[in-house]
């Protein structure tokens, strides 16, 4: 028997925050259920991913007020429809560069329902410390150890199930030029999603005086912005010196940005935004 589809979280969302966000972000939720981000360094592989999985369900445009080009597409499995969203590929999201503050804000204010962290398997190491920026504002992570057959032909081992563990998040071996492993990661995202498989990333803590210095600053935080999302990420990046969160917090466009979410959609688009989806 056919289980009926849950309700499209969506669905009469015109004041929803996430929704309003998402339309401003020039994001159109359409017919679709969930939302994914796409997320990874530069060569992992993630272009490849993303066509894995959407096929032809794409189309690309800029982000809105920005000359940075975003790339969405769809697709279906076990009857719920998803949105993926690539994100630009950045080495890191400390918003030092246009890429970087898309692929920010989007994770950060966006609200997905998953963010997928496509890494290569060859050069592990060094597509952490986005991963870990990930994990910093998110819980709902994903991490795709791309190229495995690479690793394979280069004699390296890569130990997903322990990385795993060391993580808090699932992490899935994939080939996507070959589509090995994509069935996997389908499966792992929705479970992810739907609270089947729960996440606990790790966080960086740091020293205690450091600790201490980000607690005292969340309630702070949300006095300056009631509603922002992960003041505790907020606080990290203000304790680093960010200069872009320092001047947001001054200029009150972190509160801004919480208002807009909450002002109603004058229009809720029922048009499926990717091409050839009709």
């Amino acid at each position: 028997m056919n289980k009926p589809n849950p309700k499209n979280p969506l669905d009469n969302c015109e004041n929803c925050p996430a929704f309003s966000q998402l339309e401003q972000m020039g994001i159109k939720t359409g017919d679709f259920d969930r939302i994914i981000a796409l997320a990874g360094n530069p060569n992992t592989g993630k272009s490849t991913v993303f066509n894995s999985l959407t096929g032809l369900n794409q189309h690309t445009g800029n982000w809105p007020g920005k000359t940075v080009s975003r790339a969405e597409g769809g697709y279906q499995f076990n009857g719920i429809k998803y949105k993926l969203v690539d994100l630009p590929g950045t080495y890191s999201l400390l918003s030092a560069s246009q890429d970087e503050e898309v692929a920010r804000n989007f994770i950060l204010f966006g609200h997905p329902d998953c963010t997928i962290v496509v890494t290569d398997a060859t050069a592990l190491e060094r597509n952490l410390n986005l991963t870990i920026q990930v994990m910093e504002i998110t819980e709902k992570v994903v991490v795709a150890v791309n190229l495995m057959d690479e690793a394979k032909r280069k004699g390296i081992e890569v130990d997903t199930r322990s990385l795993s563990r060391d993580l808090g998040v699932p992490v899935v071996p994939i080939t996507a030029r070959t589509g090995e492993g994509i069935s996997t990661l389908l499966t792992t995202v929705a479970d992810v999603i739907e609270g089947r498989t729960l996440t606990k990333p790790i966080h960086i803590h740091g020293t205690p005086e450091f600790q201490q210095a980000v607690e005292s600053l969340i309630p702070l935080i949300e006095q300056t912005a009631p509603g922002v999302p992960n003041p505790r990420w907020i606080a990290i990046r203000l304790l680093d010196g960010d200069p872009k969160v320092q001047e947001a917090l001054k200029t009150n466009q972190l509160a801004q940005i919480m208002r807009e979410q909450n002002q109603k959609v004058d229009s809720f688009s029922k048009q499926i935004s990717v091409d050839g989806r009709q």
